[in-house]
């Protein structure tokens, strides 16, 4: 017997009922798409109205990449939150390998999120991340989280 349910959906509210970030700090909007323990999709709007490019920088806006791979550490948490061995649990940043920074982001870019599960034993994942604006990659990178 196959699974065929379908990919979950979830706004802002859904997604703070997974992580425990709140503004200014939670940098995922939306998620479009999440198979638990599989992968997950999702995006954040970057806009000239956040408060970091008051100092980042003036007159010429980009968004900071250690913020790019926050989201993207984020959004891969809450995909792991949503298998129910994890239920209500934590999952905190415990590596990063292979960042690379490809493109220069700012207000106006819709960042796109994608993040696959490549290892799972016990407590802790392994994914791997993109981020593209236009289908364009911004970011790349392996992520992992300790479950507590």
């Amino acid at each position: 017997m196959t699974d065929t349910a379908a990919p979950l959906k979830m706004d802002i509210m859904e997604i703070m009922k997974l992580i425990p970030h709140r503004y200014p700090f939670l940098l995922v909007d939306r998620i479009t798409e999440c198979v638990p323990g599989k992968y997950v999709k999702g995006f954040k709007n970057i806009t000239m109205n956040e408060a970091l490019f008051q100092g980042h920088f003036p007159g010429n806006p980009i968004f900071p990449g250690v913020l790019m791979v926050e989201a993207l550490a984020q959004i891969s948490a809450g995909m792991v939150m949503t298998m129910p061995q994890y239920a209500g649990k934590l999952a905190l940043f415990a590596g990063i390998d292979g960042v690379r920074f490809k493109k220069v982001v700012r207000p106006g870019d819709k960042l796109e999120f994608h993040s696959e599960i490549i290892k799972l034993k016990g407590p802790i994942a392994k994914t791997k991340c993109t981020a593209t604006v236009d289908g364009e990659l911004a970011v790349e990178a392996e992520l992992m989280c300790a479950i507590q």
